[in-house]
């Protein structure tokens, strides 16, 4: 069966074919942060896939894993090209790099997940949070949901983590 909900106004829906990507929304929306780890390898992948990136090996297990990371990049939207996010301009799209596998199965590899900057309450984070975060920074996940079984990660500063004095920001 699809999942299907809306979110500020657009409809969201991933489709019966696709079980990983539902399995994975499931267990966002019980909280949980989970990936796939694959049986033989011991290695996680994100996105979820039907097979492991590294060794095409098809069986997995879904494991916990900390919703912790650091700014490894970020997109800053001044144009919203969705009508919904118009009233949220600008905020910050984040590429993270989670804590857990840094440099597996290479030493330049990591696991990377992108969401929103928002603040602790899930809105999106002000003009005056924006401008603080940039490279470097530390995260944590939190979850939008979209309905009882529907959510997806998104960001919020760490605030119980050490933070740099002054994170990499693209030049204004």
């Amino acid at each position: 069966m699809s999942m299907q909900g809306e979110y500020m106004g657009m409809m969201l829906t991933v489709d019966d074919v696709d079980s990983e990507n539902r399995d994975f929304f499931e267990w966002c929306a019980k909280g949980e942060f989970r990936l796939q780890r694959a049986t033989s390898s011991g290695l996680l992948r994100y996105p979820p896939t039907t097979a492991c990136p590294w060794s095409g090996e098809r069986e997995f297990e879904w494991v916990a894993v900390a919703g912790t990371g650091v700014v490894h990049s970020y997109g800053e939207v001044h144009h919203a090209i969705q009508p919904a996010f118009k009233d949220k301009v600008p905020y910050l799209i984040l590429l993270v790099d989670l804590d857990t596998q840094k440099g597996l199965p290479t030493e330049h590899e990591a696991l990377r997940v992108g969401g929103n900057l928002v603040m602790s309450d899930g809105s999106f984070a002000p003009p005056e949070v924006i401008e603080t975060v940039g490279i470097g920074t530390r995260v944590r996940m939190l979850f939008s949901n979209v309905t009882d079984d529907f959510a997806f990660p998104q960001w919020t500063i760490d605030e119980a983590a050490e933070q740099p004095q002054s994170p990499w920001r693209y030049p204004d």
